[in-house]
């Protein structure tokens, strides 16, 4: 695969795929965007469906690879970067941490976030994928405790992913609202690459508005 060529992103504004339009400003990395609208339902259509039959953003293709799963994409375009360093590689001693956090945010953190939301009773720890609600929180304000990154003074594709996801969860009061939360997401949200993928999704979103706006007319 050639680390050169372009990636296309499939992308909507406001949405998960967010945070992977953040690192792509955060590597420096051209791309192409292939923007959907999710409230006229862009994502479901019989094309979408073909590239990602989960009809959800992100998804990237790069030369003759389609990825989808957001921590999976993230660590496809750190690792097509190496001299950004954003991704611990092979033989480097943060290199476990860091794929433990990037797959702990899937398979634990947004479901015990998601289910926390829509107040679904809890079932047993033996049962849940995650534990409990609880010990997920207090697990990654352990670890955030140590920063100030994630992966302590090195900064990562990683924290792109949990500073938006952070982020997101405090402004919906889905996490508690700790101390190391908000500090750890502020430090984030205000990387100039970070600011400069919120405002290009600001604009996105504006266009949107005025479409269906327009529609209505």
């Amino acid at each position: 695969m050639n680390a050169h060529s372009i990636v296309t992103l499939f992308h909507a504004p406001h949405s998960r795929s967010s945070a992977t339009r953040a690192l792509l400003e955060e590597l420096g990395s051209p791309y192409d965007l292939v923007v959907l609208d999710l409230q006229r339902g862009e994502q479901r259509t019989e094309e979408y469906l073909a590239i990602n039959p989960m009809g959800k953003v992100p998804a990237i293709r790069h030369g003759g690879a389609l990825i989808t799963e957001q921590p999976a994409i993230m660590m496809y375009l750190a690792e097509l970067h190496p001299e950004k360093k954003l991704a611990p590689m092979p033989g480097d001693p943060l290199r476990g941490p860091y794929l433990r956090w990037m797959v702990f945010y899937g398979s634990c953190f947004e479901p015990a976030m998601m289910d926390f939301w829509q107040k679904r009773a809890p079932v047993s720890p033996m049962q849940c994928g995650y534990g409990d609600y609880d010990s997920v929180m207090n697990l990654v304000a352990a670890q955030l405790e140590q920063g100030p990154w994630l992966l302590g003074e090195r900064f990562s594709a990683a924290d792109v992913l949990w500073g938006g996801a952070l982020n997101f969860g405090l402004m919906f009061k889905l996490v508690p609202d700790w101390p190391v939360f908000r500090d750890y997401a502020a430090r984030v949200q205000a990387r100039p690459a970070i600011r400069r993928a919120f405002a290009l999704d600001q604009e996105l979103a504006r266009e949107h508005q005025a479409a269906t706006a327009a529609e209505a007319a």
